[in-house]
């Protein structure tokens, strides 16, 4: 009986690309594959024969055998022995369909190197106007004698044959299938025969690199900065992953911020809270001077508009406030306590009228008490 054209048995056409016969292939393996249709020898032959279209199909030379001369092209490189269709367990399909997922496959793409991080403490000036700061940095990077490859300059390493290079092996459980990094090359898929002197063939060395790290205006505590292929050197010449650079802001003698905003308490002596005044304020970009109305009140804030943070993303100009508190003085002597007592009694003579507070205040616990008593 003649065979069925491979392209008609992945229901392709004939210019299909590799990933249009993968997807094929993976539709009719998981449709027809033996431990899913067990004793049904008319879904067991469909899948032989997809095996065996997509093992010739996905080959190049096999392919251009096929294309040319047919089946007959071909009749030596596909059949039903251990690396054919038959011979083909569950498990490699799942291989085929998940490989690229998590990394199983020869094909696949082997991970750039590890990010790494670094704490940068900065003072609230150099978040809020940016700084250029110069860092250290360990981290492991590709040996420069052997250009991360392990092996002595000279030599190459060679393909595992526990994992055939994969880096990983499979244990095979009836439908199920157990992926586990290779023991015998680590996972690397490769074996070193003649190590690099430098790295002992590791293909790695530790190393410390000065980096310039420019921190943009407005940064808050937390933000990171990325430094692309400054992390970690990938283990057999792979790429470098990168550096993320976490800004910490130091606790600032004045300022507290929230945001984009700044707030600072201001302490104020009672003549100016009792008869206003100018106060002059330290703010980020300057000096200001903040005007205190007559007859404010302790703990009252003031908003100074655009002195704040201008935000990194945005542009917002956060504001600053100021929470006026005032001073009682200490340390008096017996002319300044003296006048104090014939001022505040001056201030209790005129009741309401100098203290609305403090009378409010005495009214009050006075009805309180009568409630007790009746």
């Amino acid at each position: 009986m003649a065979k069925q054209d491979y392209y008609e048995v992945l229901g392709v056409s004939r210019d299909a690309g590799a990933d249009e016969l993968k997807k094929a292939y993976r539709r009719l393996a998981m449709k027809y594959h033996p431990d899913r249709t067990q004793n049904d020898a008319a879904a067991e032959t469909r899948f032989k024969e997809a095996k065996e279209a997509y093992d010739v199909l996905s080959d190049a030379r096999k392919r251009a055998a096929y294309d040319q001369f047919g089946h007959a092209g071909v009749s030596s490189s596909a059949g039903s022995g251990p690396g054919g269709a038959a011979g083909a367990g569950f498990g490699d399909i799942f291989g085929d369909i998940f490989g690229d997922i998590f990394g199983g496959g020869a094909g696949h793409r082997r991970a750039r190197g590890s990010d790494l991080r670094y704490s940068l403490e900065l003072t609230l000036e150099e978040a809020v106007h940016g700084t250029e700061r110069e860092i250290r940095v360990p981290k492991r990077v590709n040996c420069a004698t052997c250009g991360g490859s392990g092996s002595r300059p000279g030599s190459k390493p060679k393909t595992c044959g526990r994992c055939d290079g994969h880096g990983q092996v499979r244990m095979q459980q009836g439908f199920f299938s157990v992926q586990q990094t290779c023991p015998q090359c680590r996972g690397r898929g490769q074996l070193i025969s003649d190590p690099c002197g430098t790295c002992g063939g590791q293909g790695m060395v530790h190393d410390q690199k000065t980096l310039s790290v420019k921190i943009p205006a407005g940064v808050d505590d937390g933000d990171q900065v990325r430094l692309g292929g400054e992390g970690e050197g990938g283990a057999r010449g792979v790429g470098a992953g990168d550096l993320y650079v976490q800004v910490r802001i130091a606790r600032h003698p004045i300022f507290e911020r929230d945001g984009d905003d700044l707030y600072c308490e201001v302490p104020v002596s009672f003549t100016t809270m009792a008869l206003g005044g100018a106060l002059e304020i330290p703010t980020l970009s300057g000096r200001a001077s903040l005007k205190v109305p007559a007859e404010s009140q302790s703990e009252k804030i003031f908003r100074l508009r655009g002195k704040g943070v201008r935000n990194v993303r945005s542009g917002h100009q956060g504001d600053l406030y100021c929470k006026v508190v005032v001073e009682t003085p200490v340390n008096l002597n017996a002319k300044q306590k003296k006048l104090l007592n014939e001022f505040d009694r001056s201030v209790t003579a005129g009741g309401n009228r100098h203290a609305p507070r403090s009378s409010s205040w005495r009214d009050k616990i006075k009805a309180f008490f009568e409630d007790l008593v009746d």
